[in-house]
Formats: structure tokens, sequence, C-alpha cells
């Protein structure tokens, strides 16, 4: 049921004349009733008429969905002011609370110094930030701005030294370590981790970097990175560690052993250092590990052999010693036929740049010994390393080339070189050892053409 919107000016009339459809005075038609006075019924229907007139106007909507009721009670002033748009927008209380002083006094809000009237103290002392448009430098007292480097825990030694070690062993700078090491502002606690990291992580390298590593230890002490004492702790602790150390490596008594008499014969450890703590060791695996160096150390002349202690390794060695050693690799392997011991031999001598040399001399051992079995050997070994990356493509081409031009000269001595390097050439191609362009470049012995029987044999001129 839609409720009919009657104007503020019916509800004042109502008020005043009261109400004109009460049900006692109306007649069946629903009209408004009678009254006696004839005068009364004439004004009566003047303003019936001009009500109904003013009925039919409407009040202006509301932006809600629904009309709201309005009651036949007068309206509140207070109510009606709201419908001003300016007066809704304003943004003070409307509940009338509050002191009408503006927020913080006036001193806040952009580009504000302070609240009015506020003076600051010409000479703040306290003000030392020179932005500050208070700062008086010559009000400041003299001060020192030092630079002040952090000291590193354990953990943040152990996180930023190990890489510096893993770098080591590829350059073998130990310069660069020195001055790596001299920035990180190391204390005297935590210096000791350095040479213990070191030898921890040399453990479970190959004879080349423990070499690296003993040299490193020297340069250090001698540069005044640690000093001996420190050194002397930390070989302490990892004969404490031991046990631990033993787990991951077996050797690890023999090594650290190796490790000290080194260090005794560089001058970085006293000479009566493995004596004193043979007699305290409690440890099994460290009473090892002091044995061993004493032994070392025990012998003629020992210090002046500790030189050698690691052996020479890597591109060090000359290079006759490295081909005699690929020579006896490849004796090995023929008489034995273990692929894997042979490519264990070739890894521990270290020389990457120099497997050139094994294919070369397994090409030549082939064209010696003669015959299809050690032809296939061959083939097969080298077919394994370079299935595994233990000898790159590149090497294979070097060694192949050597032996296509020193095959005019090992003709000499093996008549029947040419036929076993073409039979040696078709089983690399089967095996993708070699490319087709590459058998192709295998030598191959020309046939001498002889002009008659009565000619005494004489070789026929190619010019004529």
């Amino acid at each position: 049921m839609e409720v009919e919107h009657v104007p503020f000016q019916l509800a004042n009339l109502v008020q005043e004349n009261g109400d004109f459809s009460d049900g006692d005075e109306g007649d069946s038609n629903n009209n408004p009733g009678a009254m006696t006075n004839g005068s009364g019924l004439a004004s009566d229907t003047a303003i019936e008429g001009r009500i109904t007139k003013k009925a039919k106007r409407r009040l202006k909507r509301s932006p809600s969905k629904e009309y709201p009721v309005v009651s036949l009670s007068l309206p509140d002033p207070s109510l009606t002011a709201l419908g001003n748009s300016k007066e809704r927008r304003d943004r003070k209380s409307r509940s009338g609370k509050g002191r009408g002083l503006p927020k913080k006094g006036g001193a806040g809000g952009k580009g504000t110094w302070g609240k009015l009237g506020q003076v600051y103290d010409e000479n703040d002392v306290e003000c030392i930030d020179s932005h500050d448009p208070n700062y008086d430098s010559e009000n400041q007292d003299d001060y020192t701005v030092k630079t002040v480097i952090p000291i590193l825990t354990d953990e943040e030694v152990i996180e930023m030294i190990e890489p510096i070690f893993q770098e080591y062993f590829e350059h073998g700078d130990t310069t660069e370590v020195a001055c790596c090491l001299e920035e990180l502002n190391l204390a005297d606690k935590v210096c000791l981790k350095v040479p213990a990291l070191a030898v921890t992580l040399a453990l479970e390298k190959k004879a080349t970097q423990r070499e690296l590593t003993s040299r490193l230890l020297s340069d250090l002490c001698a540069k005044g990175v640690i000093t001996d004492n420190t050194l002397m702790a930390a070989f302490k602790k990892l004969l404490d560690d031991l046990p631990d150390l033993t787990l991951d490596t077996p050797d690890a008594p023999s090594v650290l052993g190796h490790f000290m008499a080194r260090a005794v014969a560089d001058d970085c450890l006293p000479t009566a250092f493995v004596q004193q703590l043979k007699g305290s060791m409690q440890c099994e695996h460290g009473r090892m590990a002091l044995d061993r160096a004493s032994n070392l150390l025990s012998v003629n002349h020992g210090i002046h052999r500790m030189d050698n202690i690691w052996g020479v390794g890597g591109g060090i060695r000359p290079v006759k010693m490295l081909i005699k050693k690929m020579v006896l690799l490849l004796k090995e392997y023929l008489s034995s036929g273990e692929i894997p011991e042979a490519v264990r031999c070739l890894q521990e001598l270290e020389v990457p740049h120099f497997h050139h040399e094994l294919v070369y001399e397994a090409c030549v051992m082939a064209l010696e010994v003669g015959g299809e079995r050690t032809t296939e050997m061959m083939v097969a070994l080298l077919k394994e390393m370079y299935s595994t990356t233990i000898i790159t493509y590149d090497q294979l081409v070097s060694g192949f080339e050597r032996v296509f031009d020193a095959l005019p000269d090992l003709v000499l001595d093996v008549p029947f070189a040419f036929q076993i390097m073409d039979y040696f050439g078709d089983l690399c191609v089967k095996e993708k050892l070699m490319s087709p362009q590459m058998r192709d470049k295998v030598p191959s012995r020309g046939r001498k053409r002889f002009v008659s029987e009565g000619d005494g044999g004489r070789v026929k001129d190619e010019s004529k």
C-alpha cells in the first residue's frame, strides 16, 4: 500500500481545526462531516478544495530507493538543517562536542615549524645534524668519525672463508688469500678457524691441493696473518676432531700427520710440538697422527725431504715422467683388461690438458704390438674415456693428428703400420671416435711401380 506524502501545511491545518475525517460526523459517502452552522459548511468546502489541490503536490524525492514515511508531527529544526549540502560537508562535530581548537595546537601540518609564539634556543648544542636549520658548526665540539668494522661470528667466518679457499685451489695465489683474510677483521679467537678450515678442506682433496694448503699455511705465517700460537691451537683442535673427520676421510690421521710434519719443516711449528702432545693425547686417532708426524721427522734428513711429502702432481711434473706413467698405465691395461682401473690411474695424474698423449701412446702401442685383440682393446678404452668426458674430442683429434704425422717414421719399425692404422681408423669411425673427414686423413702407403723385369728393377720416374 502506497503512503501518500502529506505536506507540512496540512499538518498545521489539522492541528488548528481538528480531524476532518471523523467517522461519527461523516456521511455514507465518506465525505467530511456536516456542521450545523451554514457558514462553517461553506468555509469547510473551500478548505477541502484547497487541501485536495495541495495534496497532489509531492515532496522532493529522496536518493534512497524507498520513500520515507512522513509523520504528521512537526519536524525537528535540527533535522531540516541537514538538507543543506554545504552543511553536510562540514567536518566539524554535529553533536556539539569538542573545544573547537585546531589540531596539535597549530603545530602540525606541512610546512609548519611549531606553535605560534614558540621560540627556539639559538644555542641548541644538541643539534648535530648538518641538515637541520638550527645546526651551527661553530657551537659544535670537535669530534672524530671512525669506521668500525664489526667482528664476525664463527658461522659467518666459515661462510666467508670457505669460498676463498676453494678459489685458492684453482689459482694458487697465496697473496690474494692473505689480502682477503686481512679485510675480514677476524678476532683472535676466530683466527684459529682459518688454518683449521684449510686443512679440513684439504683432507678431502688430492695431493695437489694438499701441497697448496701447506704452502698457504707457510706464507700466512710468514706474512703475519696467523701466528705460531694460532697454528698450534688449530692443530690441537683438529686432533680433537679426528674421530668425526675419520668418518668422511678414513686416512685423516695419516694425512694430518703429514701436515704437522710439513709445518715443522717450514718453521711454522716448534720442533717439540709433536713430542709434547704425544704424552697427553688420549684419543686413539690423535696418537696415530702424532706417531706418523714423529716418524717422518725422525728419518735421516727428514726435514729436508718434507718439501716433496705430497709428491709432485699435476702440470708441475716433468713431461717425461707423465709419458712414462701413461705407457705403464696402458701396459697394465693390456695385461689385466680392467678399464675402471686405467681410468682411475689417468685421473690421478691430474693433467687433463695432456690427455692427447694417452691417445697417441694408445695408437702407437696398437701399431707396435699388433693383432686385432690389442687394437680392439685400445679402441674400447678410448671409447670409455670419451663417453665419460674424461678425454675430450679436441684431445682425441690432437692425438690422432700426431699419429698421422709420425706414421712415416713408425713404418720403419713396423712394416705393416699403414694396414694396422687403416683397421684402427675403421674401428674408431664405427665407435664414433673419429669422423669420416678425419678417417680420410689417415695416410696410406703408395704402391711402387716398376718399369719391367728386364730393366733391373729400376723405379719408374714419376715425371715420365
